[in-house]
């Protein structure tokens, strides 16, 4: 399953950015680490594999939103 993921930039009505990409990335990883942390501490409910995959997935978006702009600020195409 490998699909083009298309973020929109979260502007104001001036076209100001209001969240960086680095903090969605951040976000993201930050989600999964804490979900792996409750099923660490036995947090009734939560299935770890299905944690696991979840904060796996979470970390390649990341990973893929750091990659594209890494390649937007290098003049490069992402693939």
């Amino acid at each position: 399953m490998n699909r083009e993921v298309t973020l929109p930039l979260i502007v104001d009505d001036r076209g100001t950015l209001q969240v960086s990409a680095a903090d969605v990335s951040k976000l993201l990883r930050t989600v999964g680490g804490r979900w792996l942390h409750l099923v660490e501490a036995g947090q009734d409910g939560l299935d770890e594999d299905t944690v696991a995959t979840l904060t796996i997935e979470l970390a390649k978006l990341a990973d893929r939103i750091d990659v594209a702009c890494i390649a937007h600020s290098s003049g490069t195409t992402a693939g």
